[in-house]
């Protein structure tokens, strides 16, 4: 597991998926990529609001802003390690990035 933690003042959250930890960082190359893949990231944090947001989209989202994903992780090993913490372990790194994602900033 990396001795790095996320970066708050950079709108970082953070997950640990099967030991490893994975920093989410909301860098725009990031943003686009996963807005291509889910659409409007406006209408992804709408649906987030309303509690319409499914599992493959959080998948998804943290697929993308995973900085320095190691290589041996599959999108589908982190949707299952997304599994084993289960939505109360998802949502606070997911809340940090949709407000990172909402109000921007950061370094």
């Amino acid at each position: 597991m990396s001795d790095r933690s996320a970066n708050a003042l950079r709108g970082e959250a953070q997950i640990v998926i099967h030991g490893t930890r994975l920093i989410l960082r909301p860098s725009f190359a990031a943003l686009v990529a996963a807005e291509e893949e889910l659409g409007s990231l406006f209408d992804l944090v709408e649906r987030a609001a309303g509690g319409r947001l499914l599992l493959s989209e959080i998948v998804t989202l943290f697929w993308h802003l995973a900085a320095d994903r190691p290589d041996h992780l599959t999108r589908d090993q982190l949707g299952e390690g997304m599994m084993v913490l289960g939505l109360a372990g998802v949502t606070p790194p997911l809340k940090i990035l949709l407000r990172q994602i909402l109000s921007g900033g950061g370094a």
